[in-house]
């Protein structure tokens, strides 16, 4: 069944299949490896529920935002923020701001599909583990500690082998990009997802019953208020802006494919309790295997292409448990990738006139560019600084520098002027016509997308680009300490 919206656009055929596809544009490697690091190091319980106020009082009202101006304008991006600012009465001009969420998502695509291309790397490791080993015994089997933990510096200096694993990795996303959003992008969502969520759960019930369970409680769960100062409170809130994928104009453009019978507000909080859900049972499923392996389960990408590959060497079953893993990862990070190829390349059919193929074409190319240069970055280019002349990016190679501009200045910037748009801009009538709220929660959603979610964001701004200063003001804000203060990325 090939659906369409009210303007005979293609579109999802189902309100779950916008659902699986949302869910599977949110749910990424950051939800996988950062959010858990991020709990266990900044209190525990206190940083966990401060996290999911964040999600409800800043998150979900920016995700409504975005897909209301999806949902009405009909079109890619730009377009859309242009119907909904013309029939305001405002400047069109606010079009630019979506503008910038399509470079946004451009630019995390680029680099973003060199990460993939590190799992696909990983899965290859697995699968030829696996038949070297056999499946009952531990990975690596006869490799020692230190042989491990080289695999993953030698494969990011290894320029070839990264720029193809980039460009094999862009090729899939391409194939169903193309394909269309009923054909491809949702046939995505719908198969991979469920998958996803059941590797998730079977990975995680396996390491709770074989791993240090009550340790990872503890660890993640615990809650020491007294932790709870200026620097966590900052990370709890970035992390849940940058959870959300908000600020690459992504909701804005799936939005465009939803019916007028979808209820956004009810599928907004869906999709966000689903996010949190998933960043949740990540750490329950990495951590009690990485504790009881008596390594330290540190952040960012060193604990999934480092730690785990130790730890899945002291567990049974460790190969296939550790391709299971990585297959998961690669099932997030295909969804994430289609969903920031799709925004730039909707804008391209609409303001070019192209086909969907070329459209798609033409943006996986540029795509290639900057990610060949993004994968060479961690090898022969790694001295190579493109704003290194600026303290933000001084020493940061191409890959480190675009996910820098995206995460600390365009992606907040993006989020924070669309907060003003609906707030202050947009027609009430107009965008309450969208919402599906109703009562106390539609004066909560407006109060807060208004006054509140403008003021934090403008903090995650802020934090990016002057984290202690950003850090103090929170403290002084919640009345909490500080200690030293970087947002989360």
């Amino acid at each position: 069944m090939v659906a369409t919206t009210s303007t005979g656009r293609d579109g999802w055929s189902s309100r779950s299949a916008f659902i699986l596809a949302a869910i599977g544009s949110a749910v990424g490697l950051g939800n996988l490896v950062r959010f858990p690091a991020e709990a266990g190091a900044n209190g525990g319980g206190a940083f966990v529920l401060f996290y999911i106020l964040c999600i409800v009082l800043i998150g979900l009202p920016v995700l409504l935002s975005e897909t209301l101006i999806g949902r009405h304008g009909q079109a890619a991006a730009p377009e859309s923020y242009r119907k909904v600012a013309e029939e305001s009465g405002a400047s069109k001009s606010w079009e630019l701001v979506a503008t910038l969420g399509v470079l946004s998502a451009f630019l995390v695509l680029s680099f973003y599909c060199v990460l993939g291309g590190w799992v696909l790397y990983y899965m290859y490791l697995f699968v030829a583990d696996l038949i070297a080993t056999g499946v009952s015994g531990p990975a690596f089997d006869g490799m020692s500690f230190e042989a491990v933990d080289a695999l993953f510096p030698a494969m990011i200096a290894n320029g070839p082998v990264t720029v193809v694993l980039n460009l094999i990795f862009l090729a899939i996303t391409l194939f169903f990009v193309a394909r269309g959003v009923s054909g491809g992008i949702e046939k995505v969502a719908v198969y991979l997802m469920p998958l996803f969520f059941v590797l998730l759960v079977g990975i995680t019930i396996y390491s709770l019953i074989g791993g240090a369970s009550q340790e990872t409680f503890d660890y993640l769960f615990t809650f020491e208020p007294e932790k709870l100062t200026g620097e966590v409170m900052l990370a709890a809130v970035g992390q849940a802006f940058f959870s959300l994928s908000l600020g690459v104009a992504g909701m804005v453009t799936y939005g465009a494919y939803v019916s007028r019978e979808v209820n956004l507000a009810g599928t907004s909080a869906i999709i966000g309790a689903a996010d949190t859900s998933v960043a949740l049972v990540a750490g329950l499923c990495i951590f009690p295997i990485v504790i009881a392996a008596g390594l330290t389960p540190n952040g960012g990408l060193g604990l999934m292409f480092q730690t785990l590959p130790h730890a899945f060497q002291e567990i049974p079953f460790g190969s296939l448990i550790g391709l299971a893993f990585f297959i998961m990862v690669g099932f997030a990070a295909l969804t994430s990738s289609v969903a920031l190829m799709e925004v730039p390349s909707a804008w391209v059919i609409d303001q070019f006139r192209l086909p969907r193929p070329a459209a798609v074409l033409l943006v996986t190319a540029l795509a290639a560019v900057f990610g060949t240069l993004s994968a060479l970055s961690t090898g022969m280019l790694s001295g190579f600084h493109p704003l290194g002349f600026l303290p933000m990016f001084e020493g940061l190679g191409f890959l480190d520098t675009l996910d820098t501009l995206t995460s600390k200045l365009t992606m907040p910037i993006g989020a924070l002027f669309t907060a003003v748009f609906i707030g202050w801009i947009a027609d009430k009538r107009l965008v309450d016509a969208e919402n599906g709220l109703s009562g106390g929660l539609h004066y909560l959603w407006r109060f807060l997308v208004r006054w509140f979610c403008p003021l934090a964001l403008l903090l995650i701004l802020l934090g990016g680009i002057f984290p202690d200063r950003a850090a103090q003001l929170f403290a002084a804000l919640g009345g909490g300490e500080v200690q030293s203060a970087e947002v989360a990325e």
